[in-house]
């Protein structure tokens, strides 16, 4: 049954399959976005997606029609470069050339000591694994920025996501992944803390469309309320995969905040 805990102080919001899918936008999502403000809400963008810079990320975001600022897009592309820096890594990036220019500042000559894995069509080919495969071999720490197994890259279709490919690697080199993206607690922290309610998450719901991905994870371990939307990748009975129960679930985003609104 879908139902409002209580009232709310911030949301984290997922992007793709969520407010939009490719370059369409799920029902009502952008007046929905605009409503949810105007109860003075703190909102928050967190999204896996690497296909793109975050810059280009938040052009198409303005292009379909959300308002929104830059800051307040927390993408795992971002924390990847971060640990990359963090960790003064030399890495083998499988990444989209639209996501690699986000990197463009950092030393990626050999021999690499990082591969990071991204959601990358047309790197994930046997010429570029071998390649990541060797590094991997060589003493390269493996960084997957997320591990989804799939993800709605049309309205009608899914595609495979980046998780079986770092699995691959992790199986064929004998090597766990580091992972940065959704769900690990500390991508949510980092959004938590910048809505200054890093002390009380259960002030805070997170909204997506991958019940394991968006909802589970470190989103549970933080008490985060947990909505789940049946839009995007989502599959019939999905609610039922959550560890534990979701807070609640609708047909839309649209629909949830209407629901917010009412509570």
């Amino acid at each position: 049954m879908a139902t409002v805990r209580k009232a709310l102080k911030g949301v984290l919001l997922d992007l793709s399959g969520t407010i939009h899918i490719d370059n369409k936008v799920t029902p009502n999502a952008v007046e929905a976005l605009k409503k949810l403000r105007a109860e003075g809400i703190n909102v928050r963008f967190v999204t896996n997606s690497t296909k793109t810079s975050d810059e280009r990320l938040y052009k198409k975001l303005i292009s379909l029609g959300f308002e929104l600022e830059r800051k307040e897009i927390f993408t795992s592309l971002s924390a990847a470069k971060r640990l990359v820096l963090d960790r003064g890594c030399r890495p083998l990036l499988l990444l989209e050339d639209a996501a690699l220019e986000q990197f463009a500042d950092v030393d990626q000559s050999p021999p690499y000591n990082a591969v990071v894995v991204g959601l990358a069509p047309s790197k994930f080919d046997y010429e570029h694994m071998n390649c990541a495969f060797r590094a991997l071999l060589g003493g390269a720490d493996l960084i997957g920025i997320h591990r989804a197994k799939y993800y709605a890259q049309t309205e009608h279709h899914l595609s495979m996501g980046p998780g079986g490919f770092v699995a691959a690697l992790e199986y064929a080199a004998d090597k766990q992944a580091i992972l940065v993206g959704k769900p690990a607690k500390e991508f949510y922290q980092l959004a938590l803390a910048d809505m200054r309610l890093l002390e009380s998450p259960e002030s805070v719901a997170m909204i997506g469309d991958d019940v394991l991905a968006d909802l589970g994870g470190g989103a549970q371990d933080l008490g985060l309320q947990r909505y789940l939307v049946r839009t995007g990748k989502y599959r019939a009975n999905d609610e039922t995969k959550a560890q534990t129960p979701l807070d609640g679930t609708f047909d839309t985003f649209s629909d949830l905040v209407d629901a917010l609104v009412r509570g």
